[in-house]
């Protein structure tokens, strides 16, 4: 089976890595067919195990040679394109969409925070099968309210 981990907390507060090293830690933990994708923290490879202990196993492999806590979240093939392909916005040139997973509920959390922040033109948050999608203007991401959350 073919799955992503998505790193929590990478390259942020002091936890920096580069994600060739990370690649290396993965495969020494026993799974294969290892790549990054660039440097966001998100690992694809490929492994017989389930994924609750495939977190387990790679969050222990992280923590032990990186000397920090690490958080992982696991997802499938499936799940990532059942999320790709529920993205709610039209694409266009102008705009970046943000797609958010994490622990259930997170996405109610964002949506409160979102409904709160002042937003910026074409800025939108919708929630779909569970998973929070962000759209906001290129160039506004950080200038957002809700983006520096």
């Amino acid at each position: 089976m073919k799955y992503c981990a998505f790193l929590r907390g990478v390259n942020v507060k002091g936890t920096n890595m580069k994600m060739a090293e990370v690649c290396e830690v993965f495969r020494g933990a026993g799974v294969e067919h290892v790549s990054s994708v660039l440097a966001s923290g998100n690992i694809l490879f490929a492994s017989e195990k389930d994924p609750a202990e495939l977190k387990n196993i790679l969050e222990k492999a992280m923590s032990g040679h990186f000397s920090y806590e690490a958080f992982l979240f696991i997802k499938s093939q499936p799940e990532i394109e059942s999320f790709w392909n529920g993205n709610p916005f039209k694409k266009d040139e102008n705009l970046h969409c943000y797609t958010f997973i994490g622990n259930d509920g997170v996405e109610n959390i964002l949506m409160k925070e979102f409904e709160s922040a002042a937003k910026t033109t074409h800025e939108e948050a919708k929630i779909i099968d569970r998973i929070f999608y962000w759209q906001v203007p290129k160039g506004n991401t950080l200038d957002s309210t809700f983006g520096k959350i």
